[in-house]
C-alpha cells in the first residue's frame, strides 16, 4: 500500500487509478544547448482514495519548481480568449460586478482574462506564482502580485473579492485544504467564488488519460469537491458544465453564514447523476487503466502504419497534455518528426523526455507532411481551421484522444 495520505481526508493512498509510467515534469521543455543532457523522471501513478474518493497524484515535485518559472501562456489560445471574455460577460451580468467591485483572480497568467473586467472598469488584482508570466501581465497593466495562494497569502493580501475566481488551479494545489481555506478568507462576506476545473467524470468517459500530469494533484468529481468546500464552511450554490479541456465544471460557492442563495437544482442534480453512476464505489475506477493502454497501442499501431507506408507524421501543439501522451507511448523522432507551437516561448526548445524538437507553425508548410497529430485536442476545431490549408497538399489531421482518429 502506498503510505501517502490522500491530501483531503488523510487516509492513506492504496488502490491505483492509472498508471503512467516514469515521465518528466510536463512543462520542462528543454534548450537546445541541454538536449544532451540527463533528465529526472518522476513516477506518474494516480490513486483514488477509498475514503473520500478523490483521485489524486503523490506530491513528487513541490509546486515552487513547476510554477516559478512557467513556460503556458494563456494569451495564445484564441479558444482560452473567447472564453474568459465570455466569463467576464457573463459574470457582470448575473453579479452586477461594476467600479465599485473587487475582482481577484487566483493563477491569473498573463492577465488573459482580468483584461476583461479591467476594460469594463471593474477593479481587479491578479495572485499569480510564476514571475515571468506574472511579468507580461504587469506590463500589459494588470495589477499582479506573485505569490503562492493559501491561507497565508489570502490574510497578507489587503483585499477581499467581492468576486474570487480560479480557472484550472484547484487542481494544481498540494495543499488542497489549506488553498480553500485561503478562498473563504480573502472573500467578502457577501462575495462569490467561482472555480473551474475539469470534470473528473468527462476524464474517465473520454478517456482523458493525457490530462494526467505532475502539476495537477487532483481530479475532481462534483461529489468530492463539493465535499472539500463544505469542509472550509463554504456552500457550492450552482455548477455549469463546460466544453473546456473535454469537459469541465464551474462551480459557484458563498460563505455557508450567507444564506442569500438556495442551493441550485443544478447542484442536486449532479449530485444525484453522480450518485447513480458510482463516484462513491471503487469499482467505478476499475477498468480505465486497460482503456488507457488500449490507446497506446492503437496510436503505436498507426504511427508505425503510416511509416511502412513512407508517410511523415509531425505534431501540432507543445502542450503538458501532449507530453504526458507521448512519453507514455513512447514516441520519439522515430515516429514524429517534430512539432510546431504558437507560442515563442516554446519554438526552439524541445518537448521534455522526448525530445522532439519544437518549431513555428510555418515549418508544416515547409516540409508538407502527410499527418498532423493535433496534440491539444481540447482545441481541434481552432487548429483545424488554422492549418486548414495542409489540405492543399493531401495532409490529414489526426487525433489519439479519446481514440486514434483521422478526421476528414
Amino acid at each position: 500500500m502506498n503510505s501517502t495520505p490522500c491530501r483531503f481526508c488523510s487516509a492513506p493512498l492504496g488502490h491505483v487509478f492509472v498508471d503512467l509510467g516514469m515521465q518528466p515534469m510536463a512543462n520542462a521543455y528543454v534548450e537546445a544547448t541541454a538536449v544532451d543532457a540527463a533528465e529526472t523522471f518522476y513516477p506518474l501513478t494516480s490513486f483514488v482514495c477509498e475514503s473520500c474518493f478523490l483521485v489524486q497524484l503523490p506530491e513528487v515535485v513541490r509546486p515552487a519548481e513547476i510554477f516559478s518559472d512557467y513556460s503556458y501562456f494563456s494569451s495564445y489560445s484564441d479558444t482560452w480568449l473567447k472564453h474568459a471574455e465570455g466569463y467576464v460577460e457573463a459574470m457582470v451580468a448575473r453579479f452586477g460586478f461594476d467600479a465599485h467591485s473587487q475582482v481577484v483572480e487566483i493563477a491569473s497568467n498573463d492577465g488573459y482574462l482580468l483584461q476583461y473586467f479591467k476594460r469594463r472598469g471593474v477593479p481587479v488584482l491578479g495572485i499569480e506564482p510564476a514571475r515571468n508570466v506574472a511579468e507580461v501581465a504587469v506590463k500589459a497593466g494588470i495589477p499582479t502580485r506573485v505569490a503562492f495562494f493559501g491561507a497565508a497569502t489570502a490574510r497578507d493580501l489587503g483585499v477581499q473579492a467581492d468576486l474570487l475566481l480560479g480557472n484550472n488551479v484547484l487542481a494544481h494545489v498540494p495543499e488542497l485544504n489549506d488553498f480553500v481555506r485561503g478562498l473563504k478568507l480573502a472573500l467578502k462576506p457577501r462575495g462569490v467564488i467561482t472555480m473551474e476545473f475539469p470534470h473528473l467524470e468527462r476524464l474517465m468517459a473520454e478517456n482523458q488519460f493525457d490530462t494526467i500530469y505532475h502539476e495537477h494533484y487532483s481530479y475532481f468529481s462534483f461529489t468530492v469537491v463539493n465535499r472539500v468546500f463544505a469542509a472550509a464552511g463554504l456552500r457550492l450554490f450552482d455548477v455549469e458544465e463546460l466544453t473546456t479541456h473535454g469537459g469541465s465544471l464551474r462551480i459557484f460557492g458563498r460563505h455557508v453564514e450567507d444564506g442569500a442563495k438556495a442551493v441550485g437544482k443544478r447542484v442536486a442534480d449532479l449530485l444525484a447523476r453522480e450518485d447513480a453512476a458510482g463516484f462513491a464505489a471503487l469499482a467505478t475506477y476499475d477498468g480505465f487503466a486497460e482503456r488507457v493502454r488500449e490507446t497506446k497501442r492503437k496510436l503505436l499501431e498507426f504511427l508505425i502504419a503510416a511509416r511502412r507506408q513512407g508517410k511523415r507524421v509531425v505534431g501540432y501543439g507543445a502542450p503538458a497534455k501532449g507530453n504526458t501522451l507521448l512519453n507514455y507511448c513512447g514516441v520519439r523522432t522515430d515516429f514524429l518528426d517534430y512539432t510546431v507551437d504558437r507560442s515563442p516561448h516554446k519554438q526552439g526548445r524541445f518537448l521534455p523526455g522526448t525530445h522532439i524538437p519544437i518549431h513555428g507553425p510555418d515549418k508544416v508548410r515547409e516540409t508538407k507532411p502527410d499527418y498532423l497529430l493535433i496534440l491539444p485536442w481540447n482545441i481541434r476545431d481552432e487548429v483545424m481551421e488554422q492549418m486548414a490549408d495542409v489540405r492543399s497538399w493531401g495532409c490529414r489531421f489526426v487525433v489519439a484522444i479519446p481514440e486514434v482518429r483521422v478526421l476528414a
